[in-house]
């Protein structure tokens, strides 16, 4: 029998993921905080900790293996903080830690940004819509 075990894939350390221009402070940036969910789970977590499962409830349409991947490169950053509570198999809460907090101003401008794009591509949509409808009907009154 072989006397090494093997660990379970679940459990190893997450490494950062690559900068892929060296030197580039933007690409060091995308690098952290990067992809679909990063500023997600940030903005959430700027009101107070939570534990993985409100954390599943707010963002519902995440998976568990994606949410448990994103908290652990997050983690690993040193944006956010996890703490077991008790006894195993312990809750955990997650929390941003002072450097994860640093974040904050910059989630706030993105989510403004993103409103006013939003909008944006609504008042394109009913332009396109008005557009539309003009040439169906100027093409209804050439026929």
């Amino acid at each position: 029998m072989n006397p090494i075990k093997k660990v379970p894939a679940g459990n190893h350390v997450r490494t950062r993921r690559h900068n892929a221009v060296t030197g580039c402070p933007l690409t060091a940036a995308l690098a952290a905080i990067g992809g679909k969910w990063k500023l997600i789970i940030v903005y959430e977590l700027a009101p107070s900790p939570k534990h993985f499962l409100a954390l599943r409830r707010v963002l519902s349409s995440i998976s568990q293996k994606v949410l448990t991947q994103q908290l652990r490169e997050l983690i690993s950053e040193g944006i956010v903080e996890r703490h077991p509570q008790g006894a195993i198999p312990a809750t955990v809460e997650y929390s941003l830690t002072d450097y994860g907090r640093s974040l904050l101003p910059l989630v706030e401008a993105i989510r403004l940004w993103g409103r006013a794009h939003m909008e944006r591509l609504i008042s394109l949509n009913v332009s396109a819509d008005e557009q539309e409808s003009d040439n169906v009907d100027t093409d209804s009154k050439q026929r």
